[in-house]
């Protein structure tokens, strides 16, 4: 993997969510998703009752993740493509996830996971970016 990847790998296993999109009957659409980097792969963990999981498993999908919220200096944010494929953790990375939410939309948590091998990553820096006020001077 080239070094730019492997940089981008290692911002994103900094920070524990990020951004996963595809399309589900022809419409885009995104969702939140929690993260680890494993292996140079990036697995998701999402909640099953959403269904979106059955749209992203085999699909072509686009994830991105940033420091944008974190107060820092310098921001970056990592894109990717890649192909989602259903996966089963193995023990060491169910550890990574840590304790999964409690509840998603007032049902109860339930995890599911898809792996993606990243491909045309794409890396950005911002530097020296003025947080104060964050969106908009009042």
């Amino acid at each position: 993997m080239p070094t730019d990847d492997s940089r981008a790998l290692d911002l994103l296993s900094r920070i524990p969510y990020g951004r996963v999109s595809a399309s589900r009957r022809a419409l885009p659409f995104t969702a939140v998703a929690r993260h680890i980097v494993a292996g140079g792969r990036v697995v998701l963990r999402l909640h099953r009752g959403y269904g979106y999981h059955r749209a992203l498993d085999g699909s072509v999908v686009a994830y991105e993740a940033d420091n944008a919220n974190s107060g820092a200096r310098d921001t970056w944010s990592v894109q990717f493509t890649g192909t989602a494929r259903a996966t089963e953790p193995d023990r060491a990375e169910r550890e990574l996830f840590g304790r999964a939410p409690h509840l998603a939309d007032g049902d109860p948590f339930d995890p599911v996971f898809l792996r993606i091998e990243p491909e045309f990553v794409t890396l950005h820096h911002l530097t020296e970016v003025p947080v104060a006020g964050y969106a908009h001077p009042r």
